[in-house]
């Protein structure tokens, strides 16, 4: 599955030097050739969180209309994880808007048991589910992401460490801080 044909000189340039090129030109052949890179692993977070596979094709052709824009934006160190995180928003966000029937357990199984619990949505589980995301959002970079493939994607501190290029006492370390952090912030937003 191809989204666009490329040519051998862009498909042998890093997915850096393929963002800097980007951000310089607007050239949609180069973003094209840096996403066929990872195509295959946003289908697979969209199958995995909209459950179809037309669904999931649709997203994935979204994903890309926001790279558009969001690439030429945002300094993204590690474009593959950087990608996940907003494949992954895009799926919660399309879930959010098309039915009121999911939403991630907030209580102590968020972090410890590592998986969504869907549940029947009311009030408060909807603020949980802002708190959460707001919450994310206001952790240093490293900690979220370390938070985010660990908890959220289910990597282990290797796999977290390759993904992020950081050092693996690193990783432990915004882990278990930015657990920390998450939990203290979801309990001061939730009393609010």
């Amino acid at each position: 599955m191809k989204f666009i044909k490329n040519n051998a000189r862009i498909k042998e340039q890093n997915d850096a030097e393929l963002i800097a090129q980007y951000k310089q030109s607007g050239n949609l052949e180069v973003l094209g050739t840096l996403y066929n890179r990872y195509m295959h692993l946003v289908f697979g977070v969209c199958l995995n969180y909209l459950k179809e596979e037309e669904l999931s094709k649709d997203a994935v052709m979204q994903i890309f209309e926001e790279l558009v824009l969001k690439v030429r934006v945002h300094e993204i160190q590690n474009f593959k994880s950087w990608l996940h995180v907003l494949a992954r928003n895009h799926c919660l966000m399309a879930l959010r808007k098309t039915s009121k029937n999911n939403v991630v357990s907030l209580d102590d199984a968020f972090v410890e048991n590592r998986e969504f619990v869907h549940l029947d949505i009311d009030d408060t589980k909807e603020k949980q589910l802002t708190v959460m995301e707001k919450c994310m959002e206001t952790l240093p970079e490293e900690q979220r992401i370390s938070v985010d493939l660990f908890y959220l994607q289910e990597k282990c501190y290797k796999e977290v460490a390759e993904i992020t290029g950081f050092e693996m006492l690193k990783v432990k370390s915004y882990i278990q801080n930015g657990k920390r952090n998450l939990k203290i912030c979801i309990e001061k937003n939730s009393s609010e």
